[in-house]
């Protein structure tokens, strides 16, 4: 689950159909009579994410457990709370209708200390209430989790981890003196140094979360995987501090400190190589986080990792075509990446400094290792499920796809705390193209129906022919959906302009001009210690400049964005 801001109320609804679909299919082969339900079976072994995903991760490992009522269709009331579904209640409902005015209250500014752009208090508040589970009706896992499954969330460690390259070499260069008088130059001797180790020091910042979910007593370093016993309140607190930690948005969200025992540090994984000469000896272990997207948005590398770990003797060859795989990575990414566009060719500082954080971040991100088998597209190893919707056009329908198919897209993905409706939609587009991602592209062709043994097993059935994908009608379902045409439809979602896309009133974003005056006025006078008499001067220079040209130059940003994605009316 890749990185989202407030998208992640899309991610959110994709996994809650998920798990709905994989529920019906458990519940239709209990009550099957007629061998017509496919018998194979679907496990989720491994979820993992960055951000907004890791933190999605998380929420859902403390759900399986316990009844999650689906929201399958809106309500009349939109904007009503609905707590009996953690998913939606963690990304749409969050804590307030109003998320904004909360987030541009001054209370967590204070002594001269500012933290973020952004009160991130919210977050807290969240984050306790998602670990929370029902021990009283408690339940075992669903035949469609595999028992002690892996949950992970990507780190950007400020402090980061140091190792070092040994190199021969001496411990200065050594420089001739002046040759005295007229000697010889073969009669001239010098000392000579003998060689020795020098270390080339080099940090790295990526750092991972990594949690098995467990009832059952682990010991030792469980190769990097802390046991999570969400039952017994076991590393729930260092879960809700990962999932804090991975969705620190730098700048914008307050950084979060992570305390973690350095014996699953030391045995991770993804560190372990760098940790073995230099292992970690303070307990606990803290670090000071900022977003984990910042250097890993999309880790479904690692998962890959995890999968092939199941299957070590065959993991080069296990997921190549679709007659042999038997497991994959569904990629859930409400920002699909795009074609990269040339650059501006502008020696300007501002684009240069623009570029360089860009190219660095696209530097960052990149995956070298996996591009050989990420470019194959003959592999069965890996699927995508990314944001796509209808609107009417003058010909029929358009769609439109990837971050401008969301509401929450605009801003850099904080759009979505502006107004819930914004959430609201994202959630059940979610929901929708999680259904047809299931029913007509998670599938495989109708020669793994033969050649497979899962599938040639599983679809020993009769009628195996309503679980064809209306893409092709030889490719059949790896989960099968029940569902009829009319479910299929993205639902009418009763939105205050009384449209199928939410949209703010401009005078609602004026609305917030003094709340964003307030929170840029406490940015400056706490910017700096100051006497009385200075912060008078500033104060007084705040409300005839500064105030009204920071406030009005967010202001004019917010409507930009908003306007460019078509959700602000003009009054």
């Amino acid at each position: 689950m890749a990185g989202a801001v407030s998208a992640g109320a899309y991610t959110a609804g994709v996994v809650d159909f998920l798990i709905e679909a994989l529920e019906e299919w458990e519940r239709r082969k209990a009550l099957d009579k007629t061998n017509s339900v496919p018998r194979h079976q679907v496990q989720i072994s491994v979820m993992g994410g960055a951000s907004a995903g890791g933190m999605t991760s998380i929420i859902t490992s403390t759900i399986l457990n316990n009844k999650q009522i689906h929201l399958k269709e809106p309500q009349s009331n939109i904007l009503a709370e609905h707590p009996e579904n953690k998913l939606y209640h963690s990304w749409v409902d969050l804590t307030d209708p109003d998320m904004f005015a909360r987030m541009l209250d001054t209370s967590d500014i204070q002594n001269g200390k500012i933290i973020s752009a952004l009160n991130s208090d919210f977050i807290d508040l969240i984050a306790k209430r998602v670990v929370e589970v029902d021990t009283v009706n408690w339940e075992s896992l669903p035949n469609f989790i595999k028992p002690g499954i892996k949950v992970f969330t990507t780190l950007t460690n400020l402090q980061g981890f140091d190792y070092v390259y040994d190199f021969i070499a001496s411990e200065r260069l050594h420089v001739f003196p002046p040759m005295p008088g007229n000697i010889p130059l073969q009669n001239y001797t010098s000392p000579v140094q003998a060689p020795t180790t020098s270390k080339y020091h080099s940090v790295i910042h990526n750092d991972y979360a990594c949690f098995e979910l467990t009832e059952s007593s682990i010991s030792g370093s469980n190769l990097g995987w802390m046991p999570l016993n969400l039952r017994a309140g076991i590393n729930t607190k260092t879960a809700t501090d990962a999932a804090m930690a991975t969705g620190a948005f730098p700048i914008g969200l307050k950084p979060r400190f992570l305390s973690r025992d350095p014996l699953y540090v030391n045995a991770n994984p993804w560190l372990k190589e760098y940790l073995v000469p230099n292992p970690l000896n303070q307990n606990p272990y803290t670090t000071l986080n900022v977003d984990g997207g910042l250097i890993n948005n999309e880790p479904f590398e690692k998962v890959r990792d995890v999968l092939n770990n199941f299957d070590p003797k065959e993991s080069e060859t296990i997921y190549e075509n679709y007659n042999t795989f038997r497991n994959t990575v569904i990629m859930v990414e409400p920002f699909p990446t795009q074609e990269s566009v040339p650059i501006k060719m502008d020696l300007g500082l501002f684009n240069v400094a623009g570029l360089t954080l860009s190219s660095m971040l696209n530097q960052m991100r990149s995956k070298p290792d996996n591009i050989t088998n990420a470019m194959d597209e003959s592999k069965a190893g890996q699927f995508l499920i990314t944001p796509s919707r209808l609107i009417p056009g003058p010909n029929g329908p358009i769609q439109i796809t990837g971050e401008r198919a969301i509401a929450c897209g605009a801003l850099d993905g904080f759009s979505g705390f502006l107004n819930k409706e914004f959430r609201v939609h994202d959630y059940f587009l979610g929901r929708f193209n999680c259904k047809i991602f299931l029913k007509d592209y998670f599938t495989v062709p109708e020669t793994a129906l033969e050649n497979n043994p899962i599938f040639k097993k599983g679809y020993d059935i009769e009628g195996k022919n309503q679980f064809q994908s209306r893409k092709s009608e030889s490719d059949y379902q790896i989960i099968p959906i029940f569902l009829g045409e009319e479910d299929l439809k993205f639902p009418e979602i009763p939105f205050k302009n009384g449209q199928s896309w939410p949209v703010w009133d401009e005078k609602e974003v004026n609305a917030y001009t003094k709340p964003i005056r307030k929170r840029v006025r406490a940015f400056l006078l706490n910017t700096v210690s100051l006497n009385w008499f200075n912060k008078f001067l500033i104060l007084a220079g705040a409300y005839l400049v500064l105030d009204r040209t920071i406030t009005d130059g967010i202001l004019g940003k917010i409507k930009s964005d908003l306007n460019s994605w078509n959700l602000l009316k003009k009054t």
